[in-house]
């Protein structure tokens, strides 16, 4: 059996006794204007009808005051006696609690402190709060409730809330920028039947029906790819990826991002576009190009500078892996410095290519605040991307790395079958000798490339990830509307 606080048991017996009058819960409200826009109206304009849930309240003998709220405005609304009568007045005062909604109509006015007001002629209830609002609910101490009651957050932060509408905009202005240029959004599989698309370790399930194991798509790239082949060659998606990997305070297991493939363009041709597009969609959402990022202020305006992973491990380990170029030489000069790397995949079970970026991450990416385009991976540690023509050790790939966090990652796409079959096998057997981040064959794939591939260039970008940046979020759960958290019990 449930049991309530004093508070809402109260509030529960108002519903009854709101009912004797009007539909506690009633089915809709007309309304004729945004509470966001009600500050830009003119002093004056009559029958201006809002909405919204009451966030603060003061009640008095012949008139209150009180403010309603939604996430892009807030608005007061004033309430007498002489304007609404005197029962409906009663009706009010007996049964409006902070937290409710409600509906109201009348005069734009403006108060003697400033304040944009609607002078109230008529309201309705419309919904019944039966838990009351906390008093405070911000802080570190309150971080996860922060998480598990993402609604009260919501209500009750400002914060939350502007980094919420940060990231509405930022994606709506991202299918702005790239519908303009004539991309072409789909869909792509959730559940695969091989976790292709990256190096990364899959959620694995099993599908009842075709009684056979499934994974969740770690990333849609294989599927987008196949869109190209099929005659789209301007194609994008934004949607969720699974990858079963550890959880900090910059990666989820669970996030959203966004892949976008463009034919008859390299690398370099969208390392133009990427620099161009997150300078447009920042500067419209901000109006500017300057951010806070933790203590540091980043610019993003001018032109991006590169940097290879062989300059940086020679500068930040002092290890030339043209030198190194063995999985067994590289890690044995680990081991020889004292160079403790983190990795969920025990680092001897790890090839060259996994092996290069795990020192990378340790030794150099947090000194990289950029932006900053990394390039000349390894290609081990690109199995689906372009070999350089003119270094077969390196692949043409880009990652934007902004603050030490990586924000883009894309390539050239290895389009020639035989060399693409030939990878995934190479990939088969470092998973068999443990690598567990390596990928899996997909004939399939294989089996779609030969139709015919064009020369092609693709990219993504973690939304999640860019958000936190843009919006100096100290945890990734932050820009995560309802992150998946552990049940309390």
């Amino acid at each position: 059996m449930r049991e309530f606080s004093e508070q809402e048991l109260v509030r529960r017996e108002k519903v009854e006794k709101i009912r004797e009058v009007c539909n506690p819960y009633p089915e809709r409200y007309e309304i004729t204007h945004e509470i966001k826009d009600v500050k830009d109206l003119e002093d004056g304009t009559t029958d201006v009808k809002v909405a919204g849930r009451i966030v603060f309240m003061r009640k008095m003998g012949k008139m209150s005051f009180l403010t309603i709220r939604d996430i892009e405005g807030k608005i007061q609304l004033s309430i007498k006696i002489d304007m609404v009568g005197e029962e409906r007045y009663k009706f009010f005062k007996d049964n409006f609690d902070i937290g409710d909604f409600i509906g109201a109509s009348g005069e734009v006015f403006t108060t003697h402190t400033g304040e944009k007001t609607i002078r109230v002629d008529s309201f309705e209830f419309l919904g019944k709060a039966l838990k009351p609002l906390p008093e405070k609910f911000h802080g570190l101490t309150d971080q996860e409730a922060c998480y598990r009651q993402r609604y009260v957050d919501l209500i009750m932060n400002q914060d939350t809330r502007d980094r919420f509408l940060v990231r509405i905009k930022f994606i709506r202005e991202l299918r702005n920028y790239l519908d303009n240029l004539g991309y072409m959004e789909i869909e792509t599989p959730i559940l695969n039947s091989k976790p292709s698309g990256a190096t990364a370790r899959p959620f694995k399930s099993h599908h009842n029906a075709l009684d056979m194991d499934v994974y969740l798509r770690i990333a849609p790239e294989t599927y987008m790819k196949r869109a190209v082949v099929a005659g789209i060659p301007k194609v994008y998606e934004i949607g969720r990826c699974f990858r079963n990997e550890g959880i900090d305070q910059t990666h989820l297991q669970d996030f959203t991002m966004i892949e976008a493939y463009q034919a008859y363009y390299n690398y370099e041709d969208n390392m133009k576009l990427i620099q161009n597009m997150l300078q447009t969609i920042v500067k419209n959402v901000f109006g500017t190009l300057t951010i806070q990022v933790g203590d540091k202020e980043v610019d993003l305006s001018g032109d991006w500078g590169k940097v290879s992973f062989r300059e940086l491990l020679i500068k930040y380990a002092n290890i030339d892996i043209r030198e190194y170029n063995t999985k067994e030489k590289l890690l044995a000069k680990i081991l020889e410095d004292k160079i403790e790397l983190e990795s969920e995949t025990p680092i001897e079970n790890l090839g060259f290519g996994n092996l290069v970026d795990v020192l990378y991450k340790k030794v150099a990416r947090p000194h990289m605040i950029g932006p900053v385009y990394l390039t000349e991976h390894p290609s081990e540690l690109s199995p689906l991307a372009r070999t350089n023509d003119d270094n077969r050790e390196i692949s043409d790939r880009f990652q934007l790395v902004i603050n030490g966090a990586e924000i883009v990652n894309g390539y050239s796409e290895l389009v020639n079958p035989m060399e693409q079959e030939q990878k995934l096998l190479d990939q088969a057997a470092l998973k068999e000798a443990g690598d567990e981040e390596a990928m899996e064959m997909d004939y399939d794939y294989i089996g779609a490339m030969e139709y015919g591939m064009p020369p092609i260039s693709g990219w993504g970008m973690g939304i999640d990830r860019i958000i936190q940046l843009i919006t100096n979020a100290e945890n990734i759960k932050d820009v995560v509307m309802f992150p998946l958290m552990k049940p309390l019990d």
